[in-house]
Order: C-alpha cells, then structure tokens, then sequence
C-alpha cells in the first residue's frame, strides 16, 4: 500500500508563504519573482496569475503583517478585557518574542520604508496608515489606563518600542527584550 500524498498548499499560499520568508531574510529590492516561485515549487507564471505584478505581492505581504500585528493587540484585548495594562504589557511581549527570534533582522516596516525611495508609493502609505493605527490603540489603552497626558506616553512607548527594534538589528545593547519591557514597566508605573 502507497502512503498518501502530503497535502500541498494552494498555489497562491505557497506564493505568499515563500514571499513571506525571503522579504523578511533578503529585503524586498533584492528578492526576485524568480526566487520567489522557486522557493514556492511553483512557476514565473503561476505568480503573475495569482499577482499582478511584484509590487502586489509586497502588498499582499504587507498587509498579511499588518493584520498580525493588529490580531496580537486584539487578541491582548480578548483576553484581558479589564486590563489595558496587561493588553498593552501583551503587546510589548509580542514585540520582544520577534526581537529574539534567530536572524532578525529588523522591523520589517521599516526595512521596507528603507527599500521604497518614491514618497507617494502604496507602499509606504500602508505602512503609514498601519503605524497610525497602532499609535491610536496605545494611545486609547494609556487613557484607559488614566495615565495623564496619554497621547505623550503612547508617543514615548512608541519610540521605545521602534528604538528596540533598530537596537536588536544592530546588535548594540544585550538583551534588549528585557530593557524595553522593563522600561515600558517603568514608565507605566510613572
């Protein structure tokens, strides 16, 4: 008796997945449509069916991103809906956990602002819209916390957060999953 074949993803997924993996490793400049279908056992063709062209692929992963950053704070918010401390200390834990990850490399926003020169690119407004979005929910959860002048702390838990994540890539602090949580703690107590 033949064992059963392994399932296989749809094409488009395998496109996505692979995509997923060499933007985060090589950037988005230096990833080829080519090595893309390769790494997805797929064709040149079979991509430009799914997506028209590279740069909606880059969307696609984009927004792939953008939505798991947006499902960790709503799943902070699921899970301790009395806490907007806890939600926002969920927050910070998801953004130490890829700070540790092997390899990183950075944040993949900003990564990808450093690859897009054209100021009116889709890119970069999505990436905008997202940052803006995200400031917005740290800026409600510190007024729910009635922490005074809650714009101004979401503003400093902002910087510290990105500022992180620029550390870990150059490697110039140890054990920066720490530090950032540990002053997050900090300026909550404030």
């Amino acid at each position: 008796m033949r064992p059963s074949p392994i399932p296989q993803l749809p094409p488009r997924e395998r496109i996505i997945e692979a995509a997923t993996a060499l933007f985060m490793e090589q950037g988005i400049t230096r990833v080829s449509v080519d090595a893309i279908a390769a790494r997805a056992a797929s064709t040149k063709m079979t991509v430009y069916r799914h997506f028209e062209n590279k740069d909606a692929l880059v969307l696609e992963w984009l927004g792939q991103l953008i939505e798991s950053y947006a499902d960790a704070l709503d799943r902070m918010a699921a899970q301790y809906p009395d806490s907007p401390r806890r939600q926002l200390l969920g927050f910070v834990d998801y953004i130490v956990q890829d700070l540790e990850r092997s390899g990183y490399r950075g944040c993949p926003f900003t990564n990808t602002l450093a690859e897009v020169a054209e100021d009116d690119h889709p890119v970069r407004a999505m990436i905008q819209q997202h940052k803006q979005q995200q400031f917005a929910r740290l800026t409600a959860l510190c007024a729910a916390m009635h922490l005074n002048e809650p714009g101004h702390v979401a503003e400093e838990l902002t910087l510290l957060m990105e500022g992180a994540q620029v550390v870990a890539q150059n490697r110039g602090i140890e054990h920066v999953g720490e530090r950032l949580t540990a002053m997050v703690q900090r300026r909550l107590r404030s």
